[in-house]
């Protein structure tokens, strides 16, 4: 497995703040509507963006943070406020807002508390200023949302839960239904599906559906991202809560390994650009052991972090960005925070700066 490790050095040289407006360092790219770089991200002739993207995932407190009284959603609220914020101060404003996986603590003995917390989360969101800055809301479902019941493991009643209170976030319906070449043992049609956004192609997956935990339908897949190729599609991205690739050394908490293979030769053979999750705490990038997909792991969006994550210990999200030269470059924003992961983390004490920066291009 190919990873690329973000030492503290360049942690420092990518400082772009994010305050009023956005203040840039002499030795970074900027953030507004003109960047300069090539794909060893050397500054040449000016680039401007067509369109961008956010992605993060694992907002939730943990179960003895959690106060419903006060906060019925579970969400880590003065993280989520302030990430919101930090989308909409960046310029140009992105199109669309994947937010992949456990939004809400969820995973409970049955799903009236999950129901209450996805309605509180979506009452929260829609009082946001976000709701209606025009940047759409795509919501992913993670682990905490689909899994508990007696077993602990995903469940057709968590499932349901969740199309009932997020359907208005749904990326689309045209995913797979039960049975079929991935043996789905419940209709995913609009757990996973997929759509188009001008030149790319957008796969939302569900990476726990009922009887196949830590897996995702290769199969429908494989035949959904061949056809967005046929259709002329530059740029293709997956979305799901679970990583193929998990940030440690790839293997222990992600998709199961015969799983992930199968779906990076998908990748591989239809030049996916990147695979964009969460559900490990902490913000990676890194590549499998065949091909130039990338694995990015945005799951650094409010829950406790990763013991282990070092420099990657900071709250923030990924910005994908669809170049008019026709490259793709990510930005990692983050932020630090202070004693505690869901005390307010005022812009003023924490800034917001870019922490790692690519040309993803295929």
């Amino acid at each position: 497995m190919k990873k690329t490790v973000i030492t503290s050095a360049v942690l420092g040289a990518l400082a772009v703040v994010l305050g009023t407006g956005c203040q840039h360092n002499a030795s970074t790219s900027s953030t507004n509507n003109s960047t300069d770089t090539t794909k060893n991200g050397n500054p040449t002739t000016s680039d401007s963006v067509l369109y961008s993207f956010v992605v993060l995932g694992c907002n939730r407190l943990d179960a003895g943070d959690t106060n419903t009284a006060t906060n019925p959603s579970t969400a880590n609220l003065a993280q989520l406020d302030r990430t919101f914020s930090d989308i909409l101060a960046i310029n140009p404003r992105s199109n669309i807002l994947f937010m992949s996986g456990d939004l809400v603590l969820g995973k409970g003995p049955d799903t009236v508390m999950l129901g209450k917390e996805l309605r509180a989360w979506v009452q929260h969101y829609q009082s946001s200023p976000i709701a209606t800055s025009g940047i759409k809301l795509i919501a992913v479902p993670g682990n905490h949302e689909t899994q508990g019941g007696s077993q602990g493991v995903a469940y057709a009643a968590a499932e349901q839960a969740w199309l009932n209170n997020m359907s208005a976030y749904l990326a689309g319906n045209n995913g797979p239904g039960p049975g079929g070449a991935d043996h789905l043992v419940t209709d995913q049609s609009r757990l996973t599906s997929s759509f188009d956004y001008r030149d790319s192609h957008f796969v939302t997956f569900n990476s726990d559906p009922t009887g196949g935990d830590a897996t995702v339908p290769v199969n429908w897949a494989s035949t959904d991202i061949a056809a967005a190729r046929a259709r002329g599609q530059k740029h293709i991205f997956a979305i799901a809560h679970k990583p193929a690739y998990s940030w440690d050394d790839g293997t222990t908490d992600g998709l199961t390994i015969s799983n992930r293979d199968a779906l990076w030769n998908v990748f591989n053979t239809n030049q996916v650009e990147a695979m964009i999750t969460a559900h490990n705490h902490v913000y990676q990038r890194l590549q499998g052991t065949t091909g130039k997909t990338w694995m990015i792991i945005s799951g650094n969006g409010g829950s406790t972090l990763e013991t282990t994550a070092g420099n990657y210990r900071n709250f923030g999200f990924a910005v994908i960005s669809i170049m008019k030269s026709g490259k793709v470059l990510m930005k990692e924003y983050a932020r630090s925070y202070g004693a505690n992961y869901n005390d307010p983390s005022p812009a003023s004490s924490y800034p917001t700066t870019v922490r790692d920066s690519a040309d993803i291009t295929w």
